[in-house]
């Protein structure tokens, strides 16, 4: 199991928790609204292995229904399971547990796809220097919920948006001039940011080193450049490997030594996890 990742701000959760509830709910649940709202149980049981996470956003769709509602995990966040394994079990008003179904199986579905996705890779690097990142390729306006489930993958997290390092690309650097006159307007106007510089080539890579970033982002550098990018870098400043990279290959480039790898298939290739609230107790 993964470390526990780092709790999310409740007021991010709450936030995002209220606009799935109002997109689903509209002005009331026409079908919850025939039910007798008695107190009721139920429990969440995986279909499909898989690692959770989005125990958060999952808890706060009951309780903003039903603030009495108890929910007890048996699981934790960034453990893995296998098919069969009760989550959790609930107990709450009738009503507010089936009008709460759906929008906290979807956080909790979605991010534990992402979670799961993010062990896979974890475990391809094992024994390796080399960390796994995710990107801002993220589902619009679930960046810090998929973010926080790459963490309970066992990865780690890139910037989360534009404001939070200067990353210069291709276009940056051609605007600018060159690197290093593009680095130093960085460095001028945003003295506090972490500088990160893509190149494309073992010439470019000379160049970011004598700038003394913080990272370099090797884009689509084939095997051989890779060794002597990293022989290049001598350490000095972290190599970070981006831009096709999938699971097979995954190995060979941690062999080389870079620092991370940034994969976007983290949060936008991801397959809802197949999971299952049924009302009444869990067999058993």
């Amino acid at each position: 199991m993964a470390t526990l990742p780092t709790p999310p701000s409740p007021a991010l959760v709450q936030d995002d928790v209220a606009r799935a509830l109002a997109e689903d709910l509209g002005p009331g649940d026409a079908t919850a609204a025939l039910l007798p709202d008695d107190p009721a149980r139920a429990y969440v049981i995986a279909k499909e292995s898989g690692v959770i996470a989005g125990r958060p956003w999952f808890d706060a769709c009951f309780l903003a229904l039903d603030p009495q509602a108890r929910l007890d995990w048996r699981v934790q966040e960034g453990q893995a399971v296998d098919a069969g394994t009760v989550l959790v079990t609930l107990q709450g008003r009738t009503r507010a547990l089936v009008s709460a179904e759906r929008p906290a199986l979807n956080f909790l579905q979605t991010l534990s796809a992402t979670a799961t996705r993010t062990a896979a890779y974890v475990a391809a690097v094992a024994g390796s220097r080399t960390r796994i990142l995710d990107t801002r390729k993220t589902l619009p306006g679930l960046r810090q919920a998929q973010k926080y489930a790459v963490r309970a993958g066992g990865g780690s997290n890139h910037r989360m948006g534009l404001y939070d390092a200067v990353m210069l690309k291709e276009n940056h650097i051609h605007a600018a001039g060159s690197i290093a006159a593009a680095a130093a307007a960085a460095r001028a106007m945003h003295p506090a940011l972490p500088l990160i510089i893509e190149v494309e080539d073992l010439d470019e890579l000379a160049q970011a080193l004598a700038t003394g970033c913080e990272r370099i982002l090797v884009d689509d550098f084939s095997a051989a450049d890779l060794q002597a990018a990293v022989a290049m870098a001598g350490g000095r400043i972290p190599l970070e490997v981006s831009g096709g990279v999938d699971l097979q290959r995954l190995p060979a480039i941690a062999a080389t030594g870079v620092d991370f790898v940034s994969v976007g298939a983290l949060t936008k290739h991801v397959q809802a996890l197949d999971l299952s609230l049924r009302l009444g107790s869990p067999p058993g």
